[in-house]
């Protein structure tokens, strides 16, 4: 079986980030200690992250665990850039995508089969070196490229400012509440440096205690 198909184990860095988060920040000393035993996973297949990161753009976990579902059945239960170029944009459509999406999926798999991006080369450039490229593909803005980071390269060190969820737990968990803007998030997370990645994950669980594998 090829390595894209399996899921990946633990990141090397997991547990020394988290024991350094548990020391410095109370909030991440209370909320780590929940979440036993689950830790940030990917099966590493680029073009499935990418198209998976799309179909979540911004509509609920939930419903975007639906629509995914429905986009295999129509495209494989692995999707290449192949595949859904055979769907095409009647099927996706059929599958819950909006037009928009189907878009963004049908051209992100025209990059992949045209080499117009380098995956093999993804590992060894540096973060914003990856999302320059990826956000060249349309469809794919910030957001969608440091999804990608940390579900498929599993960076260390990425903190999505766009993603309304880490925002929303900061707000409950540093603010009371309260709305945060993106500077007081900035400000919070200077204590997660440089494991932002893993504190931006365990708030996550604490609005969904079931991890988003891509």
């Amino acid at each position: 079986m090829p390595r894209s198909d399996i899921a990946l184990g633990k990141p090397e860095y997991w547990d020394s980030a988290t024991a350094q988060l548990m020391r410095r920040d109370r909030i991440m000393k209370k909320i780590i200690p929940k979440h036993p035993d689950i830790f940030l996973t990917t099966r590493g297949n680029p073009f499935v992250t990418l198209a998976r990161s799309i179909i979540g753009q911004q509509i609920s976990v939930k419903a975007a665990e639906s629509v995914w579902q429905k986009f295999l059945l129509e495209c494989g239960k692995r999707p290449t850039p192949q595949s859904v170029q055979a769907a095409g944009m009647e099927r996706l459509r059929a599958a819950g995508l909006s037009a928009r999406k189907c878009e963004y999926i049908i051209d992100l798999s025209t990059h992949f089969l045209d080499k117009l991006v380098r995956p093999q080369k993804w590992a060894s450039m540096e973060d914003e070196e990856v999302i320059a490229e990826l956000t060249g593909i349309r469809g794919i803005g910030r957001w969608t490229a440091e999804m990608f980071l940390i579900f498929n390269l599993q960076r260390p060190n990425i903190l999505p400012l766009d993603d309304a969820g880490l925002l929303k737990a900061i707000s409950l968990h540093y603010f009371s509440g309260e709305p945060v803007s993106r500077f007081e998030a900035r400000e919070v997370a200077q204590g997660w440096q440089p494991w932002c990645t893993v504190a931006t994950w365990y708030l996550w669980r604490c609005l969904d205690p079931t991890p988003v594998e891509y």
